[in-house]
Formats: structure tokens, sequence, C-alpha cells
């Protein structure tokens, strides 16, 4: 019994044992799994809005789909635009879009809903008037850098840029009176230039508005150009001439003014128009310029500026004359016609002007002094075949000489290269005699 009683003893025992174990560790696991839940964040599922298709038809996919859905965790998203910019964080929108929407802030004390939407509001461009005076200051560093290159094609790539198409008129305007105070090359390079803007840049309406204005202000004009309302009128004619104007703009532009200068303008053109091949002729208006010029007409033209000199004696004229040539790399040649022509004159009173008509070409640097040496060197060559002409000329040109070296505008170099006359027989001892009283009474 005992034994017996023993052994049921502890049975029970090892029995109360076993689930006092197993009691214990389903505790701890309980103890685990509330600690875990405790630990883990819950998850916040993302619903959509009832716009969305998933909800419009009644069915809402389970954790599983949400595991490999690419939308995010959070429910806010990751703030990065969508394709093309049209949203995210932070981002204005669709590049353009603001174009396309008509925004209204009801907050705005200008705000009118009833007019906007009556559409009695009708917006437009303003575009702002530019003035005379801002057209000026963009046409004058256009003219003159054309003027230093002769480029139309940029000067036209310039004027598209710069001036509005509804101020072409003032644009023409602004290139005649630029021109008329230049040069007579410059001149022509502006008619080339007004030709070549008609008709894609400037239309004739354009052209004959420019000209009525500066007819209108041929007063003003005079004040700065004496000669404007000859140079104006050929401007008129040579427009008319490049078929940019018709030949009627003469007569049914007479009518407007019975003033002085603005008629004699305008019959300055009409008499160009008139003349015998007149409008062959006005391509050469302004002239042949500088180096295009032949030599033969620029030689003729010298020795005429040296021929009126004599006959008048003035100087600023002649300057005037030999600038309006424009051929500085030329003036040798003055020079040498000069010189020539005071070997010929055999005269006095014409070698003391020549040798103050070449000493002032000298002292305001009109004639260089590379130049003035130049036409000194060219006679001394010469002098062989000029002596066959003038058998006196080794004298004249020594006595010429010694007066320009006293004027003090020849250079060392120009002395020691003057050629001295070769040993020449004389007829009679006594033509020697004269030659030397003649050299000494002159």
């Amino acid at each position: 019994m005992a034994s017996d009683k023993g052994g049921v003893d502890i049975e029970i025992e090892q029995n109360d044992i076993d689930k006092i174990v197993e009691g214990e560790l389903a505790a701890k696991e309980n103890a685990l799994a509330d600690d875990n839940l405790m630990k883990r964040k819950p998850k916040k599922v993302h619903r959509q809005n009832s716009k969305e298709s998933v909800v419009a038809s009644g069915f809402v996919h389970g954790p599983r789909s949400w595991k490999n859905s690419r939308r995010s965790r959070n429910g806010y998203g990751r703030g990065l635009p969508k394709k093309g910019g049209a949203g995210g964080k932070g981002v204005w929108g669709l590049p353009g879009s603001e174009l396309l929407e008509t925004y209204e802030d009801v907050n705005d004390p200008n705000f009118d809903n009833e007019n906007l939407n009556n559409g009695d509001i009708e917006l437009k461009a303003v575009v702002p008037e530019v003035s005379d005076e801002e057209i000026k200051k963009k046409v004058e560093p256009i003219i003159l850098e054309y003027f230093e290159n002769g480029d139309t094609h940029e000067a036209i790539l310039s004027i598209e840029e710069q001036i509005p198409v509804d101020r072409r008129d003032a644009l023409v305007e602004q290139l005649i009176e630029i021109a008329m105070d230049h040069k007579p090359s410059h001149r022509e390079m502006t008619s080339v230039l007004i030709s070549d803007l008609f008709p894609h840049v400037v239309n004739e309406n354009d052209i004959s508005k420019a000209f009525e204005n500066l007819l209108a202000n041929l007063n003003d004009l005079i004040l700065d150009i004496p000669d404007a309302p000859t140079v104006l009128g050929n401007f008129v004619a040579r427009a008319i001439a490049d078929d940019c104007i018709p030949p009627k703009f003469i007569q049914r532009t007479r009518e407007k003014s019975d003033n002085k200068d603005f008629q004699e303008a305008l019959i300055r053109a009409d008499t160009l128009l008139s003349m015998k091949h007149g409008l062959v002729r006005l391509h050469n208006v302004w002239g042949v310029g500088g180096a295009l010029r032949p030599v033969k007409a620029l030689t003729r033209q010298m020795s005429l500026l040296l021929q009126e000199f004599i006959s008048s004696s003035d100087i600023v004229e002649a300057s005037r004359c030999l600038r309006l040539l424009e051929v500085p790399h030329f003036h040798h040649e003055l020079v040498y016609e000069a010189i020539v022509m005071a070997l010929e004159a055999n005269s006095a009173p014409k070698e003391e002007a020549l040798c103050n008509l070449l000493k002032a070409f000298a002292d305001s640097i009109l004639i260089t002094p590379d130049q003035m040496e130049r036409g000194f060197l060219r006679v001394f060559d010469d002098l062989p075949d000029i002596s066959m002409d003038v058998p006196l000329a080794y004298i004249i040109l020594d006595r010429f000489v010694d007066r320009c070296h006293n004027a003090g505008f020849l250079t060392e170099n120009i002395i020691k290269k003057l050629p001295a006359r070769g040993r020449k027989r004389f007829v009679s001892e006594g033509d020697q005699h004269f030659i030397k009283n003649y050299k000494i009474n002159h």
C-alpha cells in the first residue's frame, strides 16, 4: 500500500508539474506576443476616395494586393512631380498650364463677376509707342556702322530687329537726314540702302511720308546744311530712278506748299529727271566715290582744282574740293601736278601761290609727309622728260624747292635727292651768262 500509495503520489505530482510547466510556457508565449504587438506600429490602410473606380465598383482589394502596390505606404505620397511636371509637392504644375487656366480671385477688390461672365471686358496687347528721339538713337549707330563696312545685309537685319514696322517712315527720314550731313560717297551708300530696303522692309508709303516730312522741315535743315534743297532734290530724284516712289510724287507734293526752299528741292528733282537719259545718269548723281574713279578722271579734277586756285587764291575752297575727292592715297598726284604747273608757268607769283597751297595742305595734314615726298620724287624722276618741254626745268625746280624748304614743310630727304643738272655744252658763252642773270633776278 505504502509502495502503492507512494507510487500514486509520485504520479500525481509529475502530472501537476507538467501542467505547471505547460502553463508557464504558454504564459511566456502570450507575453512575447503581446510585447511584439506593442512594439509593432499599426499599418495605416490607404483608402481610396469615392471618385476612384475601385470604390465605385464596390470591391476593395485585400492586404495582399496592397503588398504589391506601388503607392506610398504612408498615405501622403513621396512629394515628387508627376510625369510632365503636372503635380507634386512644391511644384507649379505643367509648364504653360497657367496660360490655359482662367484664374479669378474673388477677394480682389476689382473683381467683377458679371462683366467677366458677360464678356464685356476685352483684353488687348498694348505696344508702347516709340518716339522720334528713340528712333534716332537706334538708327544712328546702324547707319554709322554701315558707312564703315558698307554691308547692306547686316544693316537690314539690324533695322528689322530694332525698328517697329509702324515707324519705318521715321527710319527712312533719319537715314536721309544723317546722310545729308556726310560726304557724297555716304549719300550714295544711303541711296543704295534705301533701294535694298524696298519693298520688303519699307514700302512706298514709308518713303513718300519720309520725303514729305523732310520737305516740310527744310527751313530747319538749311541752318546746318546750306545746300539742303539741292541735296534733298537729288535724293528724291534718285528714289524715283530706283523705282522706290512713283514719278507723280513730285507733282502731287508740289501743290502742298508754296515755300521757296520746298519748291526748289522739287524743281531740282524734276530737272534731273527731265534731262536726256536722266534716269541712267541719276545712278551717278552723287558721283563715283573715292578709289572707284578712274585715274585719268582724278588727275583731271586735281588739275582743275589747281587752275581754280591760281585764279581765286582760295585755300579753304581748294581744301574742301580735295577732301571731296576722298582719295588720300592719291594726293601725291596733286603735289606732282602742282610742281609741274610751277615749272611750266615760270612765274614767281604762281610759284609763291602754289608753295603757299602745299604748305597749307601740309600744315593741316591734308597731305601727309609721305604723300608730299612721293610727289616731289616723282617729279625728280620725270625731270629729264619734263626738261624737253621746259628747257629751264632744272633751274626753276631748284628755285621752287628752295622756296618750299624755306617755308618749312620739306624734309631733308627731299633736299638730298634733288637732281643736279648734268654738264651741257652751250651754243655760246653768253647763254650761261643769261641763265645766271635769270636765276638771280627771279
